[in-house]
């Protein structure tokens, strides 16, 4: 075989090699992730407000919904989940702004930020331990419910829950914005109090209740025995004036009897006349 031959060999075995590796190197991240690159060497930035030129020694790349070639042996992906979280939340023993001790259950939907220095940010904290996500919210939002109820009532609570879930929110968001993470939704979804406090407290409310209902029962048997009485007294007018009218109508006919009577037979005979 010729050197010639050889050559052309090598060239096209260290194409396809070549080929091979930007195949297996370069990778897209999906719609529900980031990459995150390190060993990227600094770029040069300005300072947009001094006009300063600085080095930019992050070292790390942000990659969402792209694709990117990772250099072997010099730079290193890691893939970041950003997509939603369902995360229960409990509290037990809440104290209210009445002293009375609450139990409050309640669910978070919490994700990474989409912006690029929200996955930073995630990514210095929960990068090599993402399920750290989960117990770092109940940690932040458990202490928000807590600050929460100690400002107001239980009554407060149950009465809008909305807004309560709002201000429990608006509580937890600088902890969490600060370890890049969204917090899209939180609701309460039970509320209970230790010993009798809530059946308490809903007494008054049935007992009142109750008492409409038995009001509007008694209007009712009222209204109700009213109509029969007044359909009685109808029936019983009606059945007089009946019975008036056929004794008037008797008394019609039997006067015309008697009258018919006293006259007699119809035709009179003829009177004989004397001579």
């Amino acid at each position: 075989m010729s050197s010639v031959v050889v050559a052309v060999v090598g060239v096209v075995v260290l194409l396809v090699l070549l080929a091979l590796v930007v195949v297996t190197r370069y990778k897209v991240a999906g719609p529900s992730e980031a990459f995150i690159v390190t060993g990227r060497r600094g770029k040069k930035s300005t300072d947009p407000e001094t006009g300063r030129v600085f080095t930019d020694n992050s070292g790390q790349k942000v990659v969402v919904g792209g694709g990117v070639f990772v250099v072997p042996f010099v730079q290193q992906k890691f893939t970041l989940d950003l997509s939603s979280r369902h995360i229960p939340v409990a509290v037990r023993g809440a104290v209210t702004l009445r002293g009375v001790k609450a139990h409050l259950e309640g669910v978070a939907i919490v994700k990474v930020g989409g912006t690029e220095d929200s996955i930073r940010a995630a990514a210095q904290r929960f990068l090599m331990q993402q399920d750290g996500i989960v117990g770092f919210t109940q940690e932040v939002l458990s202490g928000a419910l807590r600050a929460i109820v100690g400002r107001m009532s239980v009554e407060d609570i149950i009465r809008d829950r909305a807004a309560f879930a709002g201000q429990v929110a608006e509580e937890a968001e600088a902890s969490l914005s600060g370890q890049g993470l969204v917090l899209d939704a939180f609701q309460i979804q039970d509320i209970t109090t230790e010993g009798s406090y809530l059946e308490d407290l809903g007494r008054p409310e049935a007992a009142r209740a109750k008492q409409e209902a038995d009001i509007a029962e008694a209007v009712a048997r009222r209204a109700a025995e009213q109509a029969r009485l007044k359909a009685e007294e109808e029936i019983a007018i009606a059945q007089r004036t009946f019975a008036l009218k056929q004794a008037e109508i008797k008394a019609e006919t039997d006067e015309a009897a008697a009258r018919a009577a006293a006259a007699g037979p119809w035709p009179r005979p003829p009177v004989a006349r004397r001579c």
